[in-house]
């Protein structure tokens, strides 16, 4: 959902869509095809309940980020305890967040992704150029759920009868954004440790 201190990110802002890293990973996904008169921030995921308590815990995250940094010069030990709880928290609340709102078997698909946009598989007849869609992700393990609004692009058919459809992010916030970068890094890391 829109909000003054989260605002979305065009396209316009971001660089050249070929230029962000991309990755072939294994991710929820869920997707709801918008009206042309859709607006942006409107909530595609009927999920409004929980972003008032989702903008306290941004807020509070970003109060202890900003205290730990004068703890970090008075007492390093007791820092890295308070990092770890945050972190732990973090964890927490995902699961619960996530537990909340299973995702079922079929929502979760191998995509490529990157910060510009998304691929996924679907039916040919579903989705043609143009048609614009809203995103939302759950990237394991840290189960993370960034959503936004994509365009798509291109519909290639497949050799199995259905299509691969190629999305750009047209509207994200830039912690959802974020978000990607952070789990798209993540995953590079843990290709590398395999090799």
């Amino acid at each position: 959902m829109h909000t003054e201190d989260t605002p979305y990110e065009t396209t316009d802002n971001l660089p050249e869509r070929r230029e962000f890293f991309r990755i072939e990973d294994r991710i929820g996904l869920e997707v709801r095809k918008l009206s042309p008169s859709a607006e942006f921030n409107d909530n595609h995921f009927n999920d409004e309940h929980i972003e008032t308590l989702k903008a306290d815990f941004r807020r509070l995250d970003q109060d202890i980020k900003s205290q730990l940094a004068s703890l970090a010069d008075q007492d390093r030990l007791l820092t890295g305890l308070v990092k770890s709880l945050n972190g732990k928290l973090d964890t927490l609340a995902r699961i619960m967040a996530f537990q909340q709102n299973p995702l079922q078997p079929g929502d979760w698909q191998d995509v490529t992704l990157s910060e510009g946009g998304l691929a996924f598989s679907g039916s040919p007849q579903a989705w043609q150029t143009g048609d614009k869609l809203a995103v939302r992700m759950t990237l394991p393990p840290e189960l993370f759920q960034p959503r936004g609004v994509a365009q798509v692009l291109d519909v290639q058919a497949t050799e199995t009868g259905g299509a691969r459809v190629h999305t750009g992010f047209i509207q994200i916030q830039d912690g959802d954004r974020q978000q990607i970068a952070r789990h798209v890094m993540r995953w590079q890391i843990r290709q590398r440790q395999k090799e």
